[in-house]
């Protein structure tokens, strides 16, 4: 089974990675693309400013322990990711067997001319090409 990477880099646009997520979630239910189609995320966030962050709030908690700290520390949690949102790589696996190439095929070319993926700068990377070993690699060690 022949593997095609797609690397997308959104930078800081979080809601254009949210609406490239949705999209491939949404073309994964209705083609069956389940394991054909994987997709994983890579944020680049610096670690200072979260450091930084981490030590207030453990004070804070301690000093106010009411029903009122929960619902502060939800917005709190909220308000770091889009605030220290480094750039968000998007990468796209396709995995389709040996007698479903016309397939994969309109896939590489359909998913980098939708939307949320024009603006991305696509990036094409077969098994054939130098650096997928270390795009593989990439993309075994994302959650």
């Amino acid at each position: 089974m022949a593997q095609t990477y797609l690397l997308f880099d959104f930078g800081p646009d979080e809601e254009k990675v949210q609406q490239a997520r949705h999209k491939l979630e949404s073309w994964k239910q209705a083609f069956r693309l389940d394991k054909k189609l994987q997709y994983k995320l890579e944020r680049e966030q610096p670690a200072v400013p979260v450091a930084a962050e981490a030590k207030p709030d453990p004070a804070k908690a301690e000093k106010s322990k009411p029903t009122k700290t929960k619902s502060k520390s939800n917005p709190k949690s909220d308000e770091p990711t889009s605030e220290n949102s480094g750039p968000v790589k998007l990468f796209v696996r396709l995995y389709f067997s040996g007698h479903e190439k016309l397939s994969e095929q309109r896939w590489i070319v359909r998913i980098p001319t939708e939307e949320p993926f024009k603006s991305a700068s696509p990036k094409t990377v077969r098994e054939s090409e130098p650096g997928f070993a270390d795009v593989l690699k990439q993309f075994d060690t994302l959650e």
